[in-house]
């Protein structure tokens, strides 16, 4: 009887540790949990990876201490990708990012993101020939500056900008875009498409994670706006960590958590080792995964339905449902 006992026992403590270990997390996996690094004190990431620094102060124009230096007579310049964008008088490009809000004007880029986008100081800054004036604000931040906003939102530089006419900031993360000279975003391939970025899932209707039906791939993974999801074959699933660090996310942004509940046709339960979970990124990021494999897109996806990441470096695959990966 006391054998039995024991046997029994040891049995019930390895799936316990099964289930405490998903991920190589320390707490069990119900639902959609956090995992790894702790995020950053702002709670906002920045677009740099571990390991890698901050910008310079003499990284060109927009640079460490570009965030003293005054936006001075707006313009509105031709972007052949974006159509009209938004930019300083030296012809740097603004953006703005979409963590913060317009409604009331609100940033919440500080810390390590400010020095990788340099807010735009409000003193001195005029509108643009032919722009709505009106629309030109400031908002207080947490350090007592006056940023300068449009249409509510607040106005960024990008560190990595080094000469005018530069748009590397454009669509880093899923979050920083191009500012047009109304305050939306600068996206003219989404407008000739047809496509309202601002709608986004509400005009899809798609929940924040669910499936579509490939003719190709079969069953693939797709974000609330349709676009596929994947996973990178760098990764380790166990303990749970993302090697798409740095300049990857400009090409391969993460996708953020999603409620258990916001999903359909997503193998989201804890079974053995896997979870639904989600990875504190040492960038300050939260990433979700499913089966402990981090969760992306891919920038050159232009339209939902897209695959052109598929294959990539035969590292980059489409994601199925339970998180394996789709290699056909």
């Amino acid at each position: 009887m006391k054998t039995s006992w024991r046997s029994a026992s040891l049995v019930a403590a390895a799936a316990a540790l099964a289930l405490t270990t998903a991920c190589g997390s320390d707490t069990p996996q119900t639902g959609s949990q956090n995992v790894g690094a702790a995020p950053a004190a702002n709670g906002v990431g920045n677009d740099y990876g571990a390991g890698t620094s901050t910008p310079t102060a003499g990284a060109g124009q927009a640079g460490a201490g570009a965030q003293a230096q005054t936006a001075g007579q707006l313009a509105v310049k031709k972007n052949k990708a974006l159509g009209e964008v938004l930019t300083d008088s030296a012809g740097m490009t603004l953006y703005r990012f979409d963590k913060d809000t317009a409604s009331p004007p609100k940033t919440n880029c500080e810390g390590d993101c400010a020095t990788a986008w340099p807010p735009v100081p409000a003193s001195d800054a005029t509108a643009a020939a032919g722009m709505d004036k009106t629309l030109l604000g400031e908002v207080t931040r947490a350090d007592g500056t006056k940023q300068l906003t449009l249409d509510g939102w607040p106005l960024y530089r990008y560190a990595k900008d080094t000469k005018a006419g530069d748009t590397k900031g454009q669509g880093v993360q899923g979050t920083w875009y191009a500012s047009a000279p109304d305050g939306k975003k600068a996206a003219a391939g989404a407008a000739e498409a047809g496509v309202d970025e601002d709608a986004g899932a509400e005009a899809a209707g798609l929940p924040g994670l669910s499936t579509r039906q490939d003719p190709e791939l079969g069953e693939v993974v797709v974000d609330k706006k349709g676009y596929t999801v994947y996973r990178f074959e760098k990764d380790v699933p166990w303990p749970m960590k993302s090697n798409c660090v740095g300049e990857c996310l400009e090409k391969w942004p993460i996708v953020e958590p999603v409620d258990a509940a916001d999903t359909k046709g997503i193998e989201n339960k804890v079974e053995g080792r896997r979870g639904y979970v989600v990875l504190n990124r040492p960038d300050g990021l939260k990433q979700q995964s499913i089966d402990c494999w981090p969760m992306y897109t891919f920038a050159g996806d232009k339209k939902p339905g897209d695959t052109n990441g598929q294959g990539v470096g035969g590292t980059w695959y489409a994601m199925a449902p339970d998180g394996s990966a789709i290699k056909k």
